[in-house]
Formats: C-alpha cells, sequence, structure tokens
C-alpha cells in the first residue's frame, strides 16, 4: 500500500520480528547502545513489522471490514469443574503479601488442535468485591503478551523490581475497581501454545477474536460466580482493533442465542490502532507540531505522500521525506518522547529504590523473572515445556493474515446497541498519538454533547475529555505515554475507575484554587 510508510517503519525496526516472512527488509540502522536491541519496546517494533507487511506492494493480508465468525459452537465449550482451584496461585517468588486472591493457568479453546491460551487472574484487593464487575484486559502488538505489559509494567498488582527476582506491590492497580483478567493471545503469544504450528502462520483479526471468545466461554465456566458480573473489555495499541472485534462478536453471539451469554457492558481502549489512515497522518502531524521533524519535511510529506487505503505507489519526494523522518526518530523511545531509553547506565541486577517513576528497562526486567522455573511452576505455566523462550512479544508467529483498515464502523455498531465507549490517549505517545486518534473520532461526525474541558483526579488536571451523543468518550492523560498506566498510574486508576461506574470525567473551566 504505502512504500513510504515502509520505508518509515524499517527504520524504526531494530531487531526480529514476529513476522519475518512477510517483512519487506531494509538494512536497520544500529542504535547508539547495543543493550537497547534487547531491553526495546517490542510492542512497536511488532506494531511497525505489521504495517510493513500491510503496506507492501504484494502484500496479502485481508484489510476488509470485520465480519464476526461463524465457526464458533457450543462443542467447544469444555468440563472445567475444579480447575478453578488448581489455577489458584498461593504465592509468586518475591512477592510481598496481599489480601487478594490470583489465579493462573490454561483453557483450552480448540481441543483437535490442542490450542491453548495462557491467563492471569487477580480478583479486587477489596473486603468485598461481589458487586465489582470483570475487567479483561488485552495487550495488542500484535502478537504482544498482557502478561508481560498489562500485568507486570502497567495495571497489575505488581511490578519487577531491576534484580529480576523480586516484586513490589503497584499502588495503583487496577484491581483496586475490578476483578482484572489479563490473556495472552493468540497461541504463541507468552506461554499460549498450539500443538499444531500451522496456528502460528495462520494467525490473524478473525481467528484471533473467534480464540478470545472462546476462551471467555470456557473461562466464566470455570468462574462461574462472574458470569453475572457486568463485563468490559480494555486494551491498548493494536488491542484497539482485538477490543472491538471481541465486542463484535459476543453482541453477535448474544444476539443469535436471544439471551445474554456475556453481560458485555463498555470498552476502553488506548492509544488505540483503530483506523489506517488517519492514524498515520496523524503520527506525522505529531512529529511536526512537537519538533521531531522540520516544517519544510513536513510539507513535502503533506504534498507528496498519499495515506488513502487503495496507494501503491508513493513518488521519489515522498520516500525522500521519510527517510529523514526514519533518521530522526531512530534514537528516541517513540512511545514517549520525553522518557529515556533503556541503556547499559540504568540496566542494573541491583535492586532499585522504589520508584513510581518509569524504568525504561523494565521490559527486560520482566523477561528474566517471567523465564525462571520457579516463577512458571507458580503461575502454572509453560506445562509443555515450550522450545523458546517466554517473549514480551512472540517470535514464532510467522504471518499476520487479516487486518482490517477501520475499526470505526464496529463504534458506531456499539453506540447504537448502548454499549459505553471510551478511549484514551497519553498525550507524550508518537506511534499511536491524540492527534490520530482525534482524526479518527473527527471522521465520524459525531455530535459533540459535553464540549473539551480538563478533568481532574484528586484535584489536579488529569488530562481533557471530550463526551459525544452515543456514549462514547475521548480523553487524553497528560504527560502520559503510550502504556499510560506505566507513565501516570495514578490518572490511569482514575479514568478507569469513572468508567467503570459510568461517571462522567468531572472537570472545571476555571482555574484551580
Amino acid at each position: 500500500m504505502l512504500t513510504s510508510i515502509v520505508m518509515l517503519y524499517n527504520y524504526v525496526s531494530t531487531t526480529s520480528f514476529p513476522f519475518p516472512s512477510i517483512l519487506e527488509t531494509s538494512t536497520p540502522i544500529d542504535l547508539v547502545d547495543p543493550i537497547l536491541i534487547r531491553t526495546s519496546n517490542k510492542q512497536t517494533q511488532a506494531l511497525n513489522h505489521l504495517y510493513s507487511a500491510k503496506w507492501s506492494l504484494n502484500s496479502a493480508i485481508d484489510t476488509s471490514h470485520f465480519e464476526p465468525p461463524q465457526h464458533v459452537n457450543n462443542a467447544s465449550i469444555l468440563l472445567q469443574e475444579g480447575l478453578k482451584e488448581n489455577d489458584k496461585i498461593h504465592k509468586l517468588p518475591g512477592q510481598p503479601y496481599v489480601r487478594f486472591d490470583q489465579y493462573g493457568g490454561y483453557v483450552t479453546v480448540n481441543e483437535s488442535a490442542g490450542r491453548a491460551f495462557y491467563y492471569y487472574f487477580v480478583e479486587a484487593d477489596q473486603t468485598s468485591n461481589e458487586s465489582l464487575p470483570l475487567l479483561l484486559w488485552l495487550n495488542g502488538g500484535p502478537g504482544c503478551s498482557s502478561l508481560a505489559y498489562g500485568a507486570m509494567q502497567e495495571l497489575g498488582p505488581f511490578r519487577v523490581n531491576s534484580d529480576g527476582k523480586t516484586l513490589y506491590r503497584n499502588d495503583f492497580s487496577w484491581n483496586h475497581a475490578a476483578n482484572v483478567l489479563f490473556l495472552e493471545s493468540p497461541a504463541g503469544v507468552g506461554f499460549s501454545y498450539s500443538n499444531s504450528s500451522s496456528d502460528y502462520i495462520n494467525c490473524g483479526d478473525e481467528s484471533t477474536a473467534a480464540d478470545n471468545y472462546l476462551f471467555l466461554l470456557n473461562w466464566l465456566e470455570r468462574f462461574p460466580e462472574y458470569k453475572e458480573r457486568e463485563f468490559y473489555i480494555s486494551g491498548e495499541s493494536y488491542a484497539g482493533h482485538y477490543v472491538p472485534q471481541l465486542a463484535h462478536t459476543i453482541l453477535y453471539y448474544n444476539k443469535m442465542a436471544n439471551k445474554t451469554l456475556i453481560n458485555l457492558k463498555g470498552i476502553l481502549i488506548g492509544n488505540a490502532v483503530i483506523n489506517d489512515e488517519t492514524d498515520t497522518i496523524g503520527m506525522y502531524d505529531y512529529f511536526g507540531s512537537h519538533a521531531i521533524v522540520s516544517d519544510e519535511i513536513l510539507d513535502q510529506i503533506r504534498i507528496y505522500c498519499d495515506f488513502s487505503p487503495n496507494t501503491t505507489k508513493q513518488s521519489d519526494k515522498c520516500l525522500e521525506a521519510n527517510a529523514e523522518v526514519g533518521q530522526n526518530i531512530v534514537n528516541i523511545d517513540i512511545y514517549n518522547i520525553y522518557a529515556p531509553v533503556c541503556s547499559k547506565q540504568i540496566l542494573t541486577s541491583k535492586p532499585k529504590p522504589m520508584s513510581r517513576a518509569i524504568d525504561p528497562c523494565s521490559e527486560h526486567y520482566t523477561y528474566v523473572y517471567m523465564n525462571r522455573q520457579d516463577v512458571q511452576e507458580a503461575l502454572h505455566a509453560n506445562v509443555t515445556k515450550l522450545d523458546h523462550d517466554w517473549e514480551p512479544c512472540s517470535d514464532v508467529i510467522n504471518i499476520w493474515k487479516d487486518s482490517p483498515s477501520t475499526m470505526l464502523p464496529l463504534l458506531r455498531e456499539f453506540m447504537k446497541d448502548n454499549l459505553r465507549v471510551w478511549i484514551y490517549s497519553g498525550d507524550t505517545d508518537a506511534r499511536v498519538p491524540v492527534t490520530s486518534t482525534k482524526y479518527s473520532i473527527n471522521s465520524m461526525g459525531l455530535p459533540i454533547k459535553t464540549p473539551w474541558h480538563p478533568w481532574l483526579y484528586q484535584g489536579k488536571v488529569g488530562g481533557f475529555a471530550q463526551v459525544y451523543e452515543g456514549d462514547l468518550t475521548f480523553a487524553t492523560v497528560l504527560g502520559a505515554g503510550h502504556q499510560v498506566p506505566s507513565y501516570k498510574p495514578k490518572s490511569a486508576l482514575g479514568l478507569v475507575t469513572h468508567f467503570l461506574t459510568g461517571k462522567p470525567l468531572n472537570g472545571s473551566r476555571y482555574r484551580l484554587g
């Protein structure tokens, strides 16, 4: 599709990706410090790789509109009796004391293929949680682990110390507001696996939605006390595809059954990939507005590059401008342009003093911790002894078959179905920036219900928000990068609490006292 974007994304790419067989390769630029190759955020790499493949001239990726999978049936619901008790995690290595229960284990989504998904579940950290909702968290990629990012670096109850051996409490874990379920999907991601190697070359949006849906049906049989709870789906980045597609599948089968199989009430997605064209335009405009590229280069891109879905060839001037952009962004953290990148000077095996500030090397600590045998045993993970390390993003998934160019039609359907839809953006992310999301929402032409205003949490500005007719809320998170709960955990907890309770983000147009 867009040769220019292929060039840019290959500049950003500095290590192996989950989809090596379909990438249009070019010589990568060496980073200043080679340690960055091990510790750089693999979510960025996975998303860049998909778009390189998706927009190559010979791409075989299906970008047509998403339709709910038709091959889901009740025969895929397996007996779950007694499995919940087996999944209970008594204590993780190096874990501080907690009052809530946690579980981890496998749910089979396809018995004949031997395909099973790993989950990690933390119940709400409250004395009485019988009325609190169930919240599913999905990381994107595609091919990235919700255990790696969501659970251990963002919104879970623990984070890994720099020694890779011990954990410390996340004071702003989302299980203060809900019972939180983290899922590694599709097969080949994290500890999730398949006994059929063909599954690793047949991944895509549709199959992932189908398997995620089957996972939920089976998981709710294992944890039947949550069947009647309000259920919400959340995620970030390429989960801008996963979340709406799973929600659409749930609503479709609820209607087919003429009853509520899963009590879905709303979706929450952050820095979301939802519309290829506006996502791309917004990214370049963010580069320009934040002095990452010159006005001249930005003007050249606007004049000579065509970002429409059917473009197959770009001009030489467009390619030249993108080469310049690639040179400018290669040594910054594109997920948070104001954050440091991981380096030997930061990386240490000695525990650091506990800090609420983001550690750019946290992905490395998580990798070390999750590959320890005692940790895997405590998590009830890696029971089949995989022939590869646990990775934050998959190195075994080879091909992504389908990736629709837009999710906006699904968002419109949800609004008609009175589903709560919230989209948030950390405003220092340059990869899927606030400009991209604003352009995508603006293209829907929705009437504004509540105009743009600051929202406050515990007396401080958490960001800005606007509400549209049809129960769609768009909110920014001030000073947060792509992984919002990592950078601004307190604001993120405030945001999700308002979302789950259905309370609008309060704010004032007046100066704070």
